[in-house]
């Protein structure tokens, strides 16, 4: 029988017993509870690397550590903002402590590899903070520092498939939240969240090119959306989640040599 991937269906003999003989890669997928409009799920940054990492993890023999669901706090130029009902999220010190002591306990059970996948855009300057404080800890206890990676899964889609699917009206990532990207990978594998139906048909949001705080809900459309989803489907889907697991896969081998 193939050996599972995750590691939350495992008994503590049957994952000890995968660490100590193959030295795995555990993939953390780090996401967030956010508004992505009136047809995407709250948990769409929590389940698509979800769903990215597994199938990567199945087709490198590595580990699946379940996701991380909730994740800073949603910003108005690549969220959406705070005042939607549903957004739910953390203070980046919260964050930042959960990964970090994800880091120290995976080390203690004796794994050398970690991968943290981002699916929410805010997240990644946290998890590398966590990354930094993780190893500075473990050197000051006396234990094994494990190699560690830290990468947004929007990261790992060639400028040519972008060009290919996009052609010339690629928004760029902070105004593809729930657009034609992640609105497309989840007709693809999980179409029984998606309402189409529900699809706002918008032109790309017009946001500041900086901060305030407070900052005015009204200078961000009332769907959510920072640019339409009209033009996604489940073969555009399909096009982005094979090049994702297939370019992650090939960058774990590069980080980690597997």
């Amino acid at each position: 029988m193939k050996d599972p991937v995750e590691i939350s269906n495992m008994s503590w003999t049957e994952y000890a017993a995968i660490v100590e003989r193959n030295n795995p890669v555990v993939l953390i997928p780090v996401g967030a509870i956010e508004q992505h409009g009136p047809h995407l799920p709250l948990a769409t940054d929590c389940i698509i690397p979800n769903t990215i990492c597994k199938e990567v993890a199945t087709r490198t023999a590595n580990l699946l550590a379940p996701a991380i669901t909730y994740g800073y706090k949603s910003l108005p130029r690549c969220g959406g903002g705070q005042h939607f009902p549903g957004t739910t999220s953390l203070d980046a010190d919260t964050l930042i402590q959960q990964l970090k002591d994800l880091v120290r306990e995976f080390a203690r059970h004796g794994i050398k590899k970690i991968a943290f996948i981002g699916g929410h855009l805010e997240n990644q300057w946290f998890v590398i903070e966590a990354c930094d404080l993780a190893f500075r800890e473990l050197k000051m206890l006396g234990m094994p520092t494990p190699r560690l990676m830290s990468a947004g899964y929007w990261e790992f889609l060639s400028n040519q498939t972008i060009a290919r699917v996009f052609g010339s009206e690629f928004p760029d990532w902070p105004l593809e939240h729930a657009g034609i990207m992640e609105t497309s990978i989840m007709l693809h594998r999980h179409p029984e969240l998606v309402h189409m139906e529900r699809l706002v048909d918008q032109k790309p949001a017009k946001l500041r090119l900086y901060d305030l705080w407070p900052y005015d809900p009204t200078s961000v459309p009332a769907s959510g959306i920072l640019n339409t989803a009209k033009g996604a489907t489940a073969e555009k889907g399909a096009i982005f989640f094979d090049e994702y697991v297939g370019s992650l896969s090939q960058a774990l081998g590069e980080a980690f040599g597997s």
